[in-house]
């Protein structure tokens, strides 16, 4: 999936710090001595480290739209926080993220005014605050206390105080008070109601529970999924190492659907030999089931071994494919329109068959007539939302329409590259369904392409839908929402 598009950035706040809260100290004295004679501010020295390592992933969030889980772990390595810090660092970091719409609601509640009014600086420690305050078992006094100090370092004693004071007010009530008082009420607006407390923007939650159809009595189980910290899933490289290898030498266990896939409870699977030797890599089991999903739907005539991912970057699902077109003496070409990701997949898939093409999978310039393509389109990534913490308050509904003229103008392009008898996979990390079964509807009518059964190409994977697409549930598999259709175009055409 392509990188999603960023939206503006959240205003500062009429306070005017917010520019100048980037740097540590930046607003206490002044210190008019040359730059190499400072020595180190004793106010940050004396924080508390890992609540100050996920202030800044918040801060770097809100001012430059990074991804959080791109951030923190730089941090961590370069400030040498490990072990129990670590992981306090990534549960605050990641939780607030997640959890803005909701602590946003409670904190202007709190605070007697909007969010948009407070200093970028000062919402950012309170998010963490708040966050600590309704959602971990963190003491009151403790949550309060280090939040303060995070504000004092920085800004002294008077904005320190409107901190404190707000925290304490949030202090006050439960995240279930704070539920009950500031949802949309359950029985008039039942969507809302779960969307406020499980903090997702509403429009989400309704695309999930169109999805959903007439399961849509799981909305509650599919947001509590998406709200929870996901375990790190690893893909066995095919030919190298088997799944029960990988679990063994990881401490892992294998997963359930994909002959792939290996779970781990958290770390830093960067650190891993494994991964770092090339024999695994970090990918969804979902993913994983996407990429071999193509491989195993049936053709008319036979395998040439000539695969296509039109849409590769960052190349995960290129690097599993490749392996396993290799396996059989065949190659897969991989197209990325950006250079600079088009560079991942080169690194992701080297030593692999893998000719990787910088071009746009509209028309990419090749010659036709493979016999297997994948469309791993660009998406707005409402499936994957558990593992980008940000992201959902990143996307709006506006996002989709263009998104869906792309997929259409993709999926068409597969589909004259295939050779007749040939099958496209058709994929989203999105369960949208104007970018899922409108898609796939879309293409059918337009272009003649048959439907297979996708259901026959996840065998043992149960409750993936009434077909002839799969769509994917964290709640169900434990995996990404992801959907996928598989096509075939006919003989004749």
């Amino acid at each position: 999936m392509s990188d999603e598009k960023r939206p503006a950035r959240r205003s500062g706040g009429s306070g005017g710090q917010g520019a100048r809260g980037g740097r540590p100290g930046g607003q206490g004295r002044r210190n008019d001595r040359p730059r190499q004679a400072r020595r180190p501010d004793p106010a940050q020295a004396s924080i508390d480290q890992p609540r100050r390592a996920a202030r800044d992933v918040l801060r770097a969030v809100r001012e430059r739209d990074a991804y959080a889980n791109l951030v923190l772990p730089g941090l961590l390595r370069e400030r040498r926080l490990d072990g129990r810090d670590a992981a306090l660092a990534t549960e605050l970091a990641y939780g607030a993220a997640r959890a803005r719409g909701l602590l946003d609601a409670v904190i202007a509640r709190c605070a007697g005014r909007p969010v948009e009014e407070i200093d970028g600086p000062l919402l950012d420690v309170l998010q963490l605050g708040a966050y600590q305050l309704l959602r971990t078992r963190i003491a009151p006094h403790a949550a309060v206390a280090t939040s303060v100090d995070l504000v004092r370092a920085e800004a002294g004693p008077g904005k320190s105080g409107f901190v404190n004071a707000v925290l304490r007010r949030v202090s006050e009530k439960t995240e279930d008070q704070w539920v009950e008082e500031l949802a949309p009420d359950a029985v008039a607006d039942p969507v809302g109601h779960l969307a406020f407390r499980y903090a997702h923007p509403k429009w989400i939650a309704q695309a999930f529970a169109d999805s959903l159809g007439a399961d849509a009595a799981e909305l509650q189980d599919v947001l509590i999924a998406d709200d929870a910290r996901p375990a790190v899933h690893l893909v066995a490289r095919p030919g190298e190492i088997s799944a029960e290898e990988l679990a063994l030498v990881t401490g892992g266990e294998v997963g359930p659907h994909s002959p792939y896939a290996v779970h781990l409870d958290g770390g830093d699977p960067g650190l891993l030999d494994a991964v770092r030797e090339g024999l695994a890599g970090v990918q969804d089991e979902g993913s994983q089931l996407v990429a071999r999903a193509l491989t195993l739907a049936p053709l008319e005539g036979p395998d040439n071994g000539r695969w296509l991912d039109l849409c590769a970057g960052p190349g995960g699902k290129a690097a599993l494919l490749g392996a396993l077109v290799g396996i059989e003496g065949g190659r897969l070409d991989a197209v990325e329109p950006s250079e600079h990701r088009a560079d991942l997949v080169r690194k992701t898939t080297r030593d692999l068959p893998v000719d990787v093409h910088v071009a746009d999978g509209r028309d990419p310039g090749l010659e036709g007539g493979y016999d297997r393509i994948l469309v791993d389109a660009p998406c707005t990534g409402l499936g994957a939302l558990r593992r980008r913490p940000e992201a959902r308050w990143r996307r709006q509904p506006s996002d989709v329409s263009g998104l869906v003229k792309l997929q259409r103008e993709l999926l068409a392009s597969a589909l004259q590259l295939v050779r007749p008898g040939g099958v496209v996979l058709y994929s989203t990390c999105s369960p949208h369904v104007s970018e899922t079964v409108a898609v796939v509807a879309d293409a059918v009518r337009r272009h003649g392409a048959v439907a297979l059964d996708t259901r026959e190409l996840v065998p043992g994977v149960p409750d993936v839908g009434d077909g002839p697409g799969v769509q994917l549930w964290p709640h169900r598999h434990g995996t990404d929402a992801m959907f996928m259709a598989a096509l075939r175009r006919p003989l004749d055409s």
